[in-house]
């Protein structure tokens, strides 16, 4: 590995030099200083708060040795709560956090969110440890300075920076839900960052970092803090994220053209109905093998995801308005969503 690295030495001149042995250029000093300051300062506010998050596994069968694992996270509460990614953590038989000075402290999980790759731990006994700030990702521009901090491959503390490279992305969590609202961005990552913070120059952490598409260069992703922000506020209340259903298994199918502009909707696409729960809420408002569904209320229905997304807790229990396509034929049809259970 050694002769793939390059070093870099001091070799005691006083006028500053760029690759190739020129000078800098007038003015560049400057600029350079305050890209450093920035990103030093954002890693001075934010470094203290991000853990090394070592998991083991249950123990196969015949008495092997449990499967290890590690990730990253981030302190979001004085008194030890740490959010992380659910890949990280999620089935974990036993779990130990390492403080950035190398203190180490077992764990527990309070709760986690596949769904959206999100995961609530607290270290034990509790302490009282430096909690960073989640902002408001609404905020963020294509283009900002970003700081990614998390532990890449063993290697602690590791400090990366880039730009906001997308915004309002849609990525496959592990259970096949669709994640939306998710961050892009250059800032490189690595296995061992899942669950470390993506950071401003503020030092507000706007993002969880979560995947990287392997073989492509610069492109990697974070759940936006405010997806964050209100699934923190679930784990904490009930230790998941309650969500609603219909009681039905679907498919995204186009709309004929001629019978969308008969009724006027401005859509190609909608949930066609494959089969329904016995007794489920889907079933119980008479809707029906075959039919289309292509609204909530006046939300659009393009495909399952909508379905999913739109299907909140909110909705739980209370009469929701469907439109859907019979046929030819345009109906609306009131469900009363029932709760999802986990698993």
């Amino acid at each position: 590995m050694d002769d793939q690295l390059t070093f870099l030495r001091d070799d005691g001149e006083d006028t500053p030099r760029v690759a190739g042995g020129g000078p800098i250029p007038d003015g560049e000093p400057a600029l350079l200083d305050a890209y450093s300051r920035a990103v030093i300062g954002a890693v001075d506010i934010v470094g203290p708060s991000v853990v090394h998050i070592q998991i083991e596994g249950p123990a196969k069968s015949g008495g092997e040795a449990a499967p290890r694992g590690s990730g990253s996270g981030v302190v979001v509460s004085p008194d030890g709560l740490i959010l992380t990614n659910s890949h990280v953590v999620h089935g974990a038989a036993n779990i130990a956090v390492a403080t950035p000075e190398g203190r180490p402290m077992p764990a527990r999980l309070l709760g986690d969110d596949p769904d959206t790759d999100l995961a609530l731990i607290r270290v034990i006994p509790d302490v009282t440890l430096p909690a960073a700030r989640l902002g408001d990702s609404r905020h963020l521009r294509v283009g900002q300075l970003v700081v990614a901090i998390g532990n890449p491959l063993g290697f602690e503390c590791t400090v990366t920076a880039g730009v906001v490279s997308g915004l309002g992305r849609s990525l496959r969590s592990r259970n096949g839900r669709l994640m939306d609202d998710v961050i892009q961005t250059d800032a490189s990552l690595n296995p061992g960052n899942s669950g470390g913070p993506l950071v401003t120059s503020v030092g507000e952490v706007i993002g969880i970092n979560t995947a990287i598409i392997m073989g492509a260069q610069g492109i990697c992703f974070a759940v936006a803090a405010n997806t964050a922000q209100f699934v923190l506020g679930q784990l904490i209340r009930h230790g998941r994220v309650k969500r609603s259903i219909i009681g039905i298994a679907g498919q995204q199918v186009p709309v004929a053209r001629k019978v969308a502009r008969f009724h006027e909707l401005d859509q190609a696409s909608g949930v066609r109905i494959g089969g329904l729960e016995p007794g489920g809420p889907a079933a119980r408002a008479g809707l029906m093998t075959g039919d289309i569904l292509v609204k909530i209320g006046e939300r659009t229905l393009a495909g399952v995801d909508d379905l999913v997304r739109l299907l909140t807790e909110e909705k739980v229990g209370q009469p929701t308005p469907f439109t859907l396509l019979r046929g030819v034929e345009m109906k609306n049809v009131v469900v009363i969503p029932a709760e999802r259970r986990p698993g």
